[in-house]
């Protein structure tokens, strides 16, 4: 029989075990990329200093540089090294962040900002008079490659999770009722970079459940809550998303939190708020209870004056540069098929106020008396309604479809103030007199050229993802959002993905 100190002996190997076992397992594609970053961070730091070193003092290595009369290399040496510092303080490269994009970007900045105006400081105080030139091209050049070099690195683990690679694994603590949403979001999102691996449900629902089904994907489930340790060890997750704060409690929670503390696992807490973007939410401890904070969605103020002034700005530029394509659309239209160049099809915009928007036309003239007897064709859900390979399109316009070239005339509308370049999809008279409940919503801002749903899927959505996505935007518009929105959109055309 054991006594207590062999006891605490033995838990504590068993405990050494573990963690040994899941260090093992994060030393996988986390820590790989991680590397790398690191490496060509360093080098690209490296690179930017020695070619602002040459383009300011030349290839002699031993020039003075300042007051300090200190040789050129040296000094670079000291920018390059305490750059790679900063980098590495403000964890650019935290596994948390790994291909979130705008997270990462910005961490990069801040520590490009961060270094230099550290050596602008020291250069005041102590009038050393580095060489003003040298830091004015190593600056922006160095943190044009950082972000170069990050965004290049994305698009590779990206690539490699399409292909269910590159993924962490999760056990999902929480009901199954709470479970599903979160899985079948995160398998629609496989750049989001998390496999659910299996699901700790509450000790009533283990005798009914032996999967937790999303659709044609089967989810085991692992054992209780309490048996989230004993799950995350079998599974070799590297975290743990729990959807039920509420049933677990807060003992429970923090219990959890205690035996994943040293498995080098991370813990997700789902907050139980859909669709409300980061910016809007504030952790706020009360009383040592954490409460969160969300910030009503503004629509009005400076923040509604911005988004017109850079529609407006937007949308003539665009104008300019798009008028030869605009000119060849309208030709190609007219020589192809009998009728006018435009359609110009009524739709609501924001507070239901009707109003004309503008397309090249696509189809046939009269293709709206045909949508009865196209109806039994139609393969849209809700209110929508699409057919992938439309009798009443023309030949013209299936190629204008395809790049979305037949939007291009919505820029007048945007210029006259009835849309945005970005904003829930444009809906019909007759579809907004069906709306119910939160749909609604959709109303509160201008209708836009593009959205999320443009760069979501497009034609390949169903009715209730169009409706999220939409109400996903208008809680927690941005101009970061739209600018973001209008990059992916660009790159949803050039990919020709879910139009027709």
């Amino acid at each position: 029989m054991k006594t207590g100190s062999e006891r605490a002996r033995s838990t504590a190997h068993i405990g050494s075990r573990e963690r040994m076992q899941t260090r093992q397992r994060m030393q996988t594609w986390a820590d790989r990329h991680r590397t790398r970053l690191l490496w060509a961070d360093a080098v690209v730091v490296v690179i930017a200093v020695v070619a602002a070193q040459v383009i300011r003092f030349g290839i002699s290595p031993t020039v003075p540089v300042a007051s300090t009369q200190a040789p050129v290399f040296m000094v670079s040496g000291l920018v390059s090294f305490l750059w790679i510092a900063t980098l590495n303080v403000c964890r650019v490269a935290d596994l948390r962040i790994l291909g979130s994009g705008p997270a990462e970007f910005s961490r990069v900045i801040k520590a490009s900002f961060l270094v230099f105006g550290v050596l602008a400081i020291i250069d005041l105080l102590f009038k050393l008079n580095i060489a003003r030139g040298f830091i004015a091209i190593a600056f922006p050049l160095g943190t044009c490659l950082l972000l170069l070099t990050h965004l290049l690195l994305r698009v590779v683990l990206m690539r490699e999770r399409r292909h269910r690679k590159c993924m962490s694994h999760v056990v999902v603590v929480g009901s199954a009722v709470s479970a599903r949403p979160l899985i079948a979001h995160l398998d629609r999102n496989p750049s989001l970079g998390f496999e659910v691996v299996g699901v700790c449900v509450s000790p009533e629902e283990t005798s009914r459940y032996e999967t937790v089904d999303v659709g044609a994907r089967s989810v085991p489930v692992l054992g209780e809550f309490t048996e989230a340790r004993r799950a995350v060890l079998e599974s070799r997750a590297t975290t743990v998303a729990v959807t039920s704060a509420e049933v677990l409690g807060h003992s429970a929670m923090r219990e959890l939190s205690w035996e994943l503390e040293g498995l080098h696992v991370d813990m997700l807490v789902d907050p139980g708020v859909m669709d409300v973007a980061g910016p809007r939410m504030l952790v706020r401890p009360v009383a040592g209870l954490p409460l969160l904070h969300v910030d009503k969605p503004s629509y009005h103020g400076a923040n509604r004056l911005a988004k017109v002034l850079v529609d407006k700005a937007g949308a003539l530029t665009a104008l300019v540069l798009a008028a030869p394509v605009m000119v060849a659309c309208a030709v190609a239209v007219k020589l192809d098929s009998r009728g006018p160049v435009f359609y110009k099809a009524e739709r609501i915009g924001i507070n239901n106020v009707p109003f004309r928007m503008w397309k090249f036309r696509s189809m046939e003239v009269g293709a709206d008396t045909r949508l009865a007897d196209l109806s039994v064709l139609n393969e849209g859900e809700g209110l929508l309604f699409k057919i992938r390979d439309d009798p009443r399109v023309t030949r013209v316009g299936k190629v204008i479809r395809r790049f979305s070239l037949d939007e291009l005339p919505q820029l007048f509308n945007v210029l006259g103030g009835s849309m945005s370049l970005v904003g829930p999809r444009p809906p019909l008279p007759a579809e907004v007199e069906r709306y119910e409940g939160p749909v609604v919503r959709r109303m509160l801002v201008k209708p836009g050229i593009t959205g999320l749903w443009q760069v979501s899927g497009r034609s390949d959505l169903s009715w209730e993802e169009s409706v999220r996505l939409d109400l996903t935007y208008v809680e927690n518009w941005s101009a970061m959002t739209d600018a973001m929105i209008v990059w992916r959109t660009v790159r949803a055309v050039i990919g020709r993905s879910g139009a027709y």
